[in-house]
């Protein structure tokens, strides 16, 4: 394992001294403002002469700096603590351990190459080299929101955004809980985070920024040089399809490669601490309101509307699922609870800056109701162990609020509509049917990416480290085979 690991850390430090040796002699970039779909990302660091310079906020600032560390917060502790009591008492650090080592390698590659390959030009499915290594950001570079004119310092949003990155790829682990080895799930998600996450982060959220467009042809030109789903007109404000779709296939495809635990349908698998488990669903609700109410880059009324649709329809699945739970067993479960309210912010990312609180409120209602199908229902007919239903309900939440996304989004059902850059107000003309099908395609692409990805990746982390540890190590857990150590002592 020793020799594998210095293998890995040599070929990963060759790797980025080549990538440090070309991000020196290539091309200055232009001066583009970069973005993010619902949500611009980095804006132009040198604007034109003759145009005002735009000067970040210091409310827009500090708020997206709570923003980000709320996001953190998701991640760890709030999933370390959800997906930890979840699983039985014997794997508790390893999954731990897998969510916070996850988190910080996702970190470093997203300074080093993942904001350059995610927020720069370059093809409709990848962006460029020219921040890597963040080369070229400063304390004075800006970035875009929404409204033109109005900035935010690019580091702000840089960091931000690797919160997205990292929580996305962490998601993941949960599918493969209790049996992967922990240097195969580094060097998966290391993979999957180049190949999977970038490129949809790409396709869906990265265009010039609202500042570039002032008339149809700039417009035209916007659309251009913007990611593929985006130039579409695909509405992800947060990330249902970058961030939960995507997760969620990548976990099922896990769940099948590496296969079911060892006893799995014969062994009792109940989680070991439901207490842990309520205390991380109570985490990530609160650090969702930086994830969904963040995104909309400032503080303004889109981020209020953001903030309220996140807190209804989180609430609103939870009672549905209970309700639920009471209809099909005749018991409300703390389980219960904590998942529903994790499928009710799933559902509602997409949606959250788009929709009006009493489609946040329909959205969070379903959500419940059909993610506990899909935690029960659906996962029988997938015959796959889905250790911790990710996909029951990243997967199926994420599709059911980015489609409902283009049925709530409709100004005549209380929501937003598209914004018209050219004319500087919401298009009159919107189609819920031809919405929905845009939504459509961009669940299908990312399904479709996320799940080829993932396969090659499994199959080479398996030929190069091997995924799963033994049947011996699993029965003795893999806090002692994997870390030496233990969560609790007896």
């Amino acid at each position: 394992m020793k020799k594998l690991l210095a293998s890995l850390a040599l070929g990963l430090g060759l790797l980025f001294g080549g990538a440090a040796v070309m991000a020196q002699t290539a091309a200055p970039a232009a001066p583009v403002a970069e973005a993010k779909v619902a949500a611009p990302a980095a804006a132009a660091e040198a604007p034109a002469a003759a145009a005002p310079v735009a000067v970040p906020n210091k409310g827009d600032t500090a708020w997206m700096t709570i923003s980000t560390i709320l996001v953190i917060l998701m991640t760890i502790p709030g999933l370390a603590l959800f997906y930890g009591g979840l699983v039985r008492s014997k794997n508790m650090l390893s999954v731990l351990m897998q969510v916070f080592v996850v988190t910080a390698l996702i970190y470093v590659l997203w300074v080093i190459y993942g904001y350059s390959f995610t927020f720069t030009g370059g093809s409709p499915f990848i962006g460029g080299m020219d921040k890597l290594f963040f080369k070229g950001i400063t304390p004075d570079s800006i970035a875009a929101t929404f409204s033109k004119g109005v900035v935010i310092p690019e580091l702000t949003f840089a960091a931000f955004q690797a919160t997205f990155a990292a929580i996305t790829c962490t998601l993941i682990v949960g599918a493969f809980a209790e049996r992967a080895r922990f240097s195969a799930v580094l060097l998966f998600c290391a993979l999957w985070f180049t190949f999977s996450y970038m490129p949809v982060a790409h396709m869906v959220w990265y265009w010039d920024g609202p500042d570039a467009i002032t008339d149809a042809a700039s417009l035209d030109a916007v659309t251009a040089a913007a990611g593929w789903l985006w130039a579409k007109g695909a509405l992800d404000f947060a990330g249902g399809t970058v961030v939960h779709i995507n997760a969620a296939v990548a976990g099922l495809v896990g769940a099948y490669v590496i296969g079911k635990r060892t006893g799995y349908g014969k062994e009792s698998m109940a989680p070991h601490s439901l207490t842990l488990t309520m205390v991380g669903a109570a985490l990530l609700w609160v650090g969702w309101f930086g994830f969904n109410a963040g995104s909309n880059l400032e503080a303004n009324g889109v981020t209020a509307l953001a903030f309220m649709n996140t807190l209804v329809a989180t609430a609103a699945a939870t009672l549905s699922w209970i309700a639920g739970e009471g209809l099909s067993k005749g018991k409300a479960s703390m389980l219960g609870a904590a998942s529903g309210a994790v499928a009710g912010l799933v559902a509602i990312t997409p949606a959250c800056g788009f929709v009006g609180p009493m489609g946040a409120i329909v959205i969070g209602l379903l959500a419940g109701f059909i993610c506990l199908w899909g935690v029960n229902g659906l996962k029988r007919m997938l015959g796959a162990d889905d250790s911790l239903d990710v996909f029951g309900v990243h997967g199926v939440g994420g599709i059911l609020g980015a489609l409902l996304t283009g049925v709530f989004a409709a100004p005549s059902l209380g929501g937003t509509g598209v914004y018209d850059y050219v004319a500087n107000a919401v298009n009159p003309e919107y189609s819920i049917s031809g919405q929905v099908w845009i939504q459509f395609q961009a669940i299908a692409t990312t399904i479709v990416w996320s799940a080829v990805v993932s396969f090659i990746a499994y199959k080479l982390v398996d030929l190069v480290i091997g995924l799963r540890v033994t049947e011996e190590e699993e029965r003795e857990g893999l806090d002692i085979s994997s870390h030496g150590e233990t969560a609790y002592h007896r």
